[in-house]
């Protein structure tokens, strides 16, 4: 294992092969390719990495988890992508530190306070870099909020407000997959939500610091189905008669993407795509309120809905000279789907149509009039156009300057998940939770409730 030498091309492993994997595979392969060079896949399921590689006509080796190490030094990787389910995170982001690869993750880093430790200590001990792909900082219309709020436009922020819809197509494919069971994703909470608090941090330049949430499971799951009438008797869709005029399944079959990802590879390990998202074992919430105190005494009321008739957010700040507020109409995105931009063949992963989502942004200082600020579109899909400018961030060294700091650390991937992590304390145990107790960023400290 060697470090970057001159003139050279940087050397990636991708390990999980699942959806999310082929917007870096296309960005390695295709735009990026004159300074990177893809050199191995790594998955648990054999089958799906056959997949991958024929839905994205590569032809590269492959490897299993056990022969990670094995991968790393045959092929002489420098840096690996993991995408694999939110849970094992933390093991791929240490085992390639400690081997000696840089690191860049999915979100979010991990899914609990003892694997967020693990990884904090693997990136001290070995001092490789570690990077958390929040694309939500590069979109045009957050990364011009940041600006703004930077700038002083509406003073110190006392309070913001951010609700977040996901649709019943987006929202209720979590309920379908492996996100449905909070041991592989954290909830909602830390697996969507993540992107959401680490908007607010960044904006904010701060951390959580005391965190209360309340939330439940009112509308997926099949205690909530059978008591509005419409119990749904299927563990799966795809081939289920009952599932047939059910506005929420999917059928495998019908999409050769989906088929030959999941329906083909079920055999390797048993996972089902396309589960019921009235069915038994759902144990996440689909509605949540949580409320935030940040350490520059900022407080934040946040709340996510997913089984909303359309897609969007809404956030506002009030501050010391005015208030500003945010609305977004985003397409929804579900993973996989038949028009998923990331197995779209466009070099930059994204749809080959201009992005429709429209956004308002509204300044009004204290005595002035409100102004609409005008928000740059992008014409390249993927989270409002940010996905193209984060995969160039990351993938294109020539120097660039960037005043906002958009680019993630392993110290922004903690903070980010604290919120969520806390606020799954919170909901199970009642009370609120002191979020800089959590984690030391070099050492450990447990999570413990306020007194009252």
């Amino acid at each position: 294992m060697t470090d970057d030498l001159p003139n050279e091309k940087r050397r990636f492993a991708i390990v999980g092969t699942g959806a999310r994997a082929s917007m870096f595979l296309v960005a390695l392969t295709k735009t990026f390719q004159d300074r990177c060079e893809l050199v191995a896949l790594c998955d648990k399921n054999p089958l799906r990495i056959q997949a991958f590689q024929h839905e994205q006509a590569a032809n590269l080796p492959a490897f299993l988890p056990e022969d990670f190490e094995r991968m790393i030094a045959e092929l002489k990787v420098q840096e690996v992508i993991v995408t694999t389910v939110d849970a094992t995170h933390h093991e791929f982001i240490c085992r390639a530190m400690e081997a000696g690869c840089d690191v860049i993750s999915e979100k979010p880093m991990t899914t609990d306070v003892d694997k967020c430790h693990k990884i904090l200590d693997t990136k001290k001990k070995t001092g490789r870099n570690l990077r958390v792909t929040f694309n939500y900082r590069y979109a045009p219309r957050n990364s011009k909020v940041k600006e703004l709020l930077d700038s002083g436009a509406i003073g110190h922020v006392h309070s913001v407000h951010f609700e977040w819809l996901l649709d019943t197509k987006h929202g209720a494919d979590y309920f379908r997959r492996w996100h449905r069971d909070k041991a592989n994703s954290g909830g909602l909470l830390v697996h969507k939500s993540t992107h959401h608090f680490d908007l607010v941090n960044w904006w904010l330049n701060s951390s959580p610091s005391i965190v209360y949430a309340q939330g439940d499971l009112s509308f997926y799951g099949s205690a909530n189905a059978q008591k509005r009438g419409e119990a749904r008797h299927y563990e799966r869709s795809t081939g289920a008669p009952e599932a047939h005029n059910d506005p929420f399944a999917i059928d495998l079959e019908s999409d050769a993407t989906l088929k030959r990802l999941y329906l083909d590879c079920e055999t390797a390990d048993g996972y089902l795509r396309d589960r019921n998202v009235f069915g038994e074992g759902v144990t996440i919430e689909d509605d949540m309120s949580v409320i935030v105190r940040y350490e520059n005494r900022a407080v934040m009321t946040y709340h996510l809905t997913a089984y909303s008739p359309w897609e969007g957010y809404r956030v506002a700040f009030n501050g010391s000279k005015g208030r500003m507020e945010l609305a977004v109409i985003e397409n929804p995105y579900v993973s996989g789907s038949a028009g998923d931009h990331n197995f779209s063949k466009n070099v930059q992963g994204g749809s080959e149509s201009p992005v429709q989502e429209p956004t308002t942004l509204t300044v009004q200082q204290h005595w002035a009039k409100p102004v609409s600020v005008a928000i740059e579109q992008s014409n390249d899909g993927g989270h409002g156009g940010a996905d193209a400018i984060m995969l160039k961030d990351i993938f294109d060294p020539t120097p660039t300057k960037d005043p906002l700091k958009r680019a993630a650390s392993h110290i922004d991937g903690a903070t980010s998940i604290l919120t969520g992590i806390a606020a799954n304390l919170s909901m199970a145990s009642g009370q609120a939770i002191d979020a800089t107790k959590m984690v030391e960023l070099h050492g450990c400290s447990r999570p413990m409730p306020i007194s009252h």
